[in-house]
């Protein structure tokens, strides 16, 4: 997806992880993705560059689908849509 097509998704479910080393981010998206029903979207915000292949690689080997990440002044939102 495209830098445009990713803001203007609606997530179902924000975790923000600022400020959390690694591999806090995805901690937080493991515990938070038990909150979003299938096929819905989740966006975890973190200032650990790390995270960005972390997701990746975690939404791959849970079946679930990685859309992409937004740069921002400081931190990414990175965007999930959880297996159906």
């Amino acid at each position: 997806m495209t830098t445009d097509e990713l803001k203007a998704l609606h997530a179902d479910k924000e975790v923000d992880a600022r400020g959390m080393a690694c591999p806090g981010p995805l901690l937080e998206a493991k515990r938070a993705v038990a909150e979003v029903t299938a096929g819905q979207i989740m966006a975890v915000m973190s200032s650990d560059e790390g995270t960005k292949s972390d997701m990746t690689r975690w939404a791959n080997k849970m079946g679930h689908t990685y859309l992409g990440d937004v740069e921002h002044d400081g931190y990414w939102t990175i965007y999930v849509k959880v297996k159906d």
